[in-house]
């Protein structure tokens, strides 16, 4: 098994502030606007978009954690035990607001649609922007794309992400492309 360094944590830190800018650009005060994480590991990214929001621009953006865990469209269809769903904390109502939905890796785009149908319970949106640190270019299932991107990186279905956060008993933020990476 190979591991290729994808950002480290300084470029990482790059990284957050260029995705930060960007909402601040396209939302500027976030009068409107709610950040949801996708758990499990999407709400520690969304805590350091929003930590990075409060630093740039001292903005407060409401920030909620969503679970897809049963929205999935192939929660039924495993052999192996049912999986064990996380924590939904959304302490707002999402009805004609815009909502920034992120997660730390976009791959087949199922967790995306699946999320799209979890928020529904929460209210209608105004619109939603999809906000990922990883976008696996050329692995979707479903049409779905990213409004901002942390980095686009070329996979085959053999390799995989692996995202390593300091919350999650790391010593540093790093993220690796892990498989046969000597292409």
């Amino acid at each position: 098994m190979e591991k290729k360094h994808l950002l480290s944590p300084q470029l990482l830190d790059i990284v957050l502030s260029r995705l930060a800018h960007e909402l601040i650009e396209n939302h500027q005060d976030f009068a409107n606007s709610v950040i949801l994480g996708l758990q499990p590991r999407g709400i520690f990214f969304a805590e350091k978009i929003n930590r990075k929001l409060q630093e740039l621009a001292h903005i407060e953006v409401p920030l909620g954690y969503l679970d897809v865990t049963f929205y999935r469209d192939d929660f039924r269809r495993r052999d192996a035990p049912p999986l064990k769903a996380n924590s939904t904390k959304v302490d707002f109502v999402i009805e004609d607001k815009r909502v920034i939905l992120i997660d730390d890796v976009l791959y087949t785009g199922r967790t995306i649609r699946a999320a799209l149908d979890a928020m529904t319970a929460f209210g209608r949106p105004r619109a939603v922007e999809l906000l990922t640190l990883i976008d696996r270019k050329y692995t979707r299932d479903l049409p779905i794309h990213p409004q901002y991107v942390g980095k686009e990186v070329h996979t085959l279905t053999s390799q995989w992400i692996q995202v390593e956060w300091t919350e999650q008993g790391f010593p540093e933020n790093n993220i690796w492309l892990v498989g046969k990476v000597g292409i």
